[in-house]
């Protein structure tokens, strides 16, 4: 490995010690005798004096050379004295001089300040190159915040919806509390603790609770900040890291995105000897170096473990992977009823109904949902959240904020409406669909001009194919509305063909759910960072490729034609719906299956599902 040679403060205090040095030899080479003057005087009288400039306060001037010397006389300096004085002291053989102004501290100001001033501005050009980094006397040390247990603040009571993944981590704090207990018996614990996930689930918070529940000090550090422009100082900050940590043993290192230091190495075909892959490097050999006896615990966290390098997940090194995963209806109502702690809400407020409505969710969401409910609950003069401000928070979450001062002309308005409606009356006429909760016209978000928000009952897993093709049939409702009102269609299903052909194509390459067979076709291989090598060919032959594409086709179609057929099959609840949305903008799920079944003589819709 190449070593690198560390910045000193002395190098710079030495460059200044030589350039007064220097200064000093050179003056002393140049310099003026400076001569009293009466001896001015004397040699003047002698005719020894070659040249003279005069000022009102001295006099400076070269002597003539002596007979013998071919080189310039003697310069000199010496001050003017009153010329009545100077011919008394003269009379009387007195030596006398004017006295010299002394320039010690002008000289030193002359070199010392724009020394220092130079140095200044290096540090702070050099600085604002680092990224703001604290300078060169600290760039190999690692930027680590360390928390102590008073400052960390955080328990497993304020972790919820990970029940499983924090009876994992239970045995880390067990043995940074007891080492004994396992050594005695020669057990080891894990060296590293990945947790895994997506993002928003609370790995960070979880990591922090096991630090607050154990009581040690807690290294703190993302892994992007080991990555810097200089060669080596990553591999720094890292043997610092460890270095510190081990003098604080018992302790927990947590590395937060790992997936930024961690990428497996020679991605990207670019050969790969960078800083980056020296810093994982030198992490991999800590974790093989440092004595799990010591009670150093290393504990990461990434959302994209699929691009780590192997080296990193074998035994030995993060041999305890921990899932955080999203959290079931339970997870999430214990989730809110931990932020709800941090606001004021109605006591009525039902929560097994609102983590209902939260299907997907994460606890980041859920955070979020929960704020928003109470910044709305301001905003409309109350005292506390109640439903109707979580329930705006959902879609407020979902959809993006409501935006009823956007103008939309009353044709397009028509449209979204039969679209909108187009939807839930397909999702109503289908089994196994998810209940329609709201349909609505107002614009929300960036792009949408109306919605319709189906809520699911409770959380699955699992996914017939049946109800997959009802799915797709519900995204095309919306076109299939157009197309029978008007005649024509609109780029409003956008989003919806994306999502239909989506959930097709998995279908046919990942389920197994088609006539091209019971057969993968879907790559694992996934892209490489930066990947500049040509792709492979592809693993199927073009005859499949065109099954597939016909297949995958041949599915939107049936299901388009399914749901053309449905609504014009309830083409007058179609249109009495149309005329009630337009007129109240938003309509719930259960008014929409009573103007349904109104319709229809007073016999419901076959299969409904509308949630009260």
């Amino acid at each position: 490995m190449e070593k690198h040679q560390k910045f000193s403060m002395w190098y710079v205090l030495l460059g200044v010690w030589v350039v007064l040095i220097i200064q000093n030899m050179l003056f002393s080479a140049l310099s003026v005798q400076v001569i009293p003057y009466s001896e001015f005087l004397k040699a003047l009288n002698e005719n020894r004096v070659a040249e003279v400039a005069i000022t009102a306060n001295q006099i400076q001037g070269r002597l003539k050379p002596t007979a013998d010397s071919k080189e310039q006389g003697q310069a000199f300096r010496t001050i003017r004295v009153d010329q009545d004085l100077s011919e008394l002291l003269a009379g009387h053989s007195v030596i006398f001089k004017g006295e010299i102004e002394s320039t010690f501290v002008r000289d030193l100001l002359s070199w010392i300040i724009p020394v220092f001033l130079f140095v200044g501005i290096w540090f702070f050009l050099m600085k604002r190159m680092q990224g703001q980094q604290p300078g060169f006397m600290s760039l190999g040390k690692n930027k680590a915040k360390i928390y102590v247990q008073d400052e960390v603040g955080v328990r497993f009571d304020d972790v919820a919806g990970v029940d499983e993944s924090k009876q994992e981590l239970v045995e880390v704090i067990e043995f940074l509390k007891e080492p004994g207990r396992f050594t005695a018996i020669g057990g080891q614990m894990p060296r590293g603790v990945l947790l895994v996930g997506p993002p928003g689930t609370g790995k960070t918070l979880l990591a922090k609770a096991v630090a607050g529940e154990s009581g040690v000090p807690f290294f703190s550090m993302s892994g992007s900040e080991f990555v810097e422009m200089f060669v080596g100082l990553g591999a720094a900050r890292v043997r610092d890291l460890f270095t510190q940590a081990k003098a604080k043993a018992p302790c927990i290192i947590f590395i937060d995105e790992l997936d930024a230091l961690g990428k497996a190495r020679g991605m990207g075909g670019m050969g790969g000897h960078d800083e980056r892959e020296q810093t994982l490097n030198q992490l991999l050999v800590e974790m093989d170096g440092f004595d799990p006896q010591v009670g150093v615990i290393l504990i990461a966290a990434t959302n994209r473990p699929e691009i780590l390098d192997p080296a990193l997940l074998r035994p030995g090194r993060f041999d305890r992977q921990v899932l955080v995963d999203r959290p079931d209806r339970k997870g999430r109502e214990a989730i809110l009823r931990v932020h709800l702690k941090k606001i004021k809400y109605a006591s009525n407020l039902d929560i097994e109904r609102l983590a209902n409505m939260t299907p997907g969710m994460v606890g980041a969401d859920l955070a979020n949902l929960v704020n928003e409910a109470a910044l709305l609950a301001v905003r409309r003069g109350k005292q506390q959240a109640d439903m109707p401000e979580f329930q705006e928070a959902v879609e407020r979450v979902v959809a993006g904020l409501e935006k009823k001062n956007r103008v939309i002309n009353p044709k397009e308005k028509k449209i979204v409406a039969y679209h909108e409606l187009g939807h839930a009356i397909v999702a109503m006429s289908l089994p196994g669909t998810d209940p329609v909760h709201k349909i609505t016209v107002i614009p929300r978000g960036i792009a949408a001009l109306g919605y319709t928000m189906q809520v699911p009952t409770e959380d699955r897993f699992l996914m017939s194919k049946t109800e997959l093709e009802n799915k797709i049939a519900t995204l095309l409702g919306g076109r299939a509305a157009e197309e029978i009102v008007s005649g024509d269609i609109s780029t409003g299903a956008h989003n919806d063909l994306s999502r239909a052909t989506d959930i097709a194509r998995s279908m046919v390459k990942e389920y197994g759910m088609s006539k091209v067979g019971q057969v993968y076709y879907a790559s694992n291989r996934r892209a490489q960072f930066m990947n500049l090598m040509p792709e492979s060919t592809g693993e199927y032959s073009e005859a499949t490729a065109e099954r597939i594409d016909t297949e995958i086709n041949a599915i939107i179609s049936a299901q388009y034609t399914r749901a053309l057929g449905i609504l014009k099959d309830k083409r007058a609840a179609l249109e009495k719906s149309v005329t009630v949305l337009l007129d109240k903008e938003t309509i719930e799920g259960a008014e929409l299956q009573t103007l349904m079944t109104d319709v229809a003589g007073g016999q419901s819709a076959p299969a409904a599902t509308v949630n009260a």
